[in-house]
C-alpha cells in the first residue's frame, strides 16, 4: 500500500505544471482604500504562508489517526490511514474522487457511504491549514460589522458555499474572526446540519507555531447551550462565559515538506 501511495505522488507531481502566484496587494495600497473581505483573507493567507501551501506536503497526527496532504498548485491528494491492530485501512481523496483500500485490497463503496468519508477526511485536512482554501471559487466571503474580542479588535466574515463545488458540506456557514493587526484568524465559526437540527461549534485558536514558514494552531472547541443564538454571535456569547467547552482539536507530529519551489 506504501508504494501504491508513492506512486500516486510521483504522478500527482510530474503531471501538474507551474503556475504564476497571486498577487497581493502592498500594506501602501490597502491603506488607501476600505479592505474588502477578499482583502482580508488574502492577506490572512499570505501571513500564514502564503503560496507554499500550494506546494507543500503536509503530515500530522489528529486523535491517534495518520494524515497526509501533498498539494502541487491546484492539484491535491488527502490520505487518512486508521490502523487497528494488524489491518490498515487506506481513504484518499484527490482531484479524481475518493478510494478506500483495506491493506492492499481495494474497497468498493456505495456512493452513499464513500461520501461520508470522503467529507470526514476533507473535514480534517480543510481546518487543518485555514485560512488557505477560503479564496477557492465556490467559496462566497462577505464582510461582516467588525468586532472587539478580549479588548483585540477584528474583521469579522461570513463565508458560505456554492453547490457548485461545495462539497457534500455545501450548506455549511462559517464567520472567521481576522484579528486586525496581524491577520490572523483568531476565532472561528460554524454552523451544520444534523439529525435534531442546525448545529454549531465556535473555536478559539491557541498554540500557534510555525513549520517551515506554514502556520498551525490548535483550537478550544466550543458549543452553545442556547441553540438559538445566531451564529455571529457567538464570540459574544464566548465572552460571555456561555459556551461549553466540548473538546481540544490537537494537531500532533506536524512535518511539512515544500515540493518543487
Amino acid at each position: 500500500m506504501k508504494k501504491y501511495i508513492v506512486v500516486l505522488l510521483v504522478v500527482l507531481l510530474s503531471s501538474c505544471k507551474n503556475e504564476n502566484s497571486n498577487s497581493i496587494k502592498t500594506d501602501n495600497e490597502s491603506n488607501q482604500k476600505t479592505l474588502t473581505a477578499e482583502d482580508i483573507i488574502t492577506k490572512s493567507i499570505a501571513v500564514s504562508g502564503g503560496e507554499r501551501f500550494k506546494q507543500s506536503s503536509l503530515k500530522f497526527e489528529f486523535r491517534d489517526t495518520y494524515y497526509q496532504a501533498l498539494r502541487k498548485n491546484h492539484e491535491f491528494l488527502l490520505v487518512r490511514v486508521l490502523v487497528k491492530d494488524n489491518d490498515s485501512t487506506f481513504d484518499m481523496l484527490s482531484n479524481v474522487g475518493f478510494e478506500r483500500y483495506h491493506n492492499d485490497a481495494f474497497v468498493k463503496l456505495e456512493d452513499s457511504i464513500a461520501n461520508v468519508y470522503s467529507a470526514s477526511v476533507n473535514s480534517v485536512h480543510y481546518f487543518s491549514v485555514l485560512p488557505y482554501g477560503l479564496n477557492d471559487t465556490a467559496v462566497n466571503k462577505s464582510l461582516l460589522e467588525s468586532e472587539q474580542i478580549k479588548g483585540k479588535d477584528y474583521h469579522k466574515i461570513k463565508v458560505t458555499f456554492n453547490e457548485d463545488g461545495g462539497g457534500e458540506d455545501y450548506e455549511d456557514v462559517f464567520v472567521y474572526w481576522v484579528n486586525k493587526e496581524t491577520f490572523k484568524v483568531d476565532y472561528l465559526a460554524y454552523s451544520y446540519a444534523e439529525v435534531s437540527g442546525i448545529g454549531m461549534r465556535f473555536r478559539e485558536a491557541y498554540n500557534e507555531r510555525y513549520v517551515t514558514g506554514l502556520r498551525f494552531v490548535d483550537y478550544n472547541n466550543y458549543k452553545p447551550e442556547n441553540t438559538t443564538i445566531p451564529i455571529g454571535n457567538l464570540a459574544k456569547a464566548f465572552e460571555a462565559n456561555e459556551l461549553t467547552l466540548l473538546s481540544k482539536i490537537e494537531l500532533e507530529n506536524i512535518k511539512v515538506d515544500l515540493v518543487n519551489n
